[in-house]
């Protein structure tokens, strides 16, 4: 019963990832960014930004902040939360 539990939550994290980098995308392409203007602003190289917007990596709270600013959205448009 616990793997199945821990499965499930490990599923959820991964949809989680992905939705977030779906936003992180839109709201880059809104504000006319490429990935690599994104990464140099947030002192990255642009490999590691690409693994925000895939769902690879997850953000840090510096970097939840830092990228709502760089793209004029609130934290609950990156999180797709209503």
């Amino acid at each position: 019963m616990q793997y199945f539990y821990i499965t499930l939550c490990n599923i959820y994290r991964k949809k989680k990832k992905k939705r977030v980098g779906a936003n992180l995308k839109q709201a880059r392409k809104d504000k006319g960014l490429t990935q690599t203007q994104v990464a140099e602003k947030m002192l990255m190289t642009q490999q590691q930004y690409s693994r925000f917007e895939n769902g690879k990596f997850e953000l840090n709270y510096k970097q939840i902040v830092d990228l709502c600013e760089l793209f004029d959205i609130g934290a609950n448009e990156l999180f797709d939360v209503r």
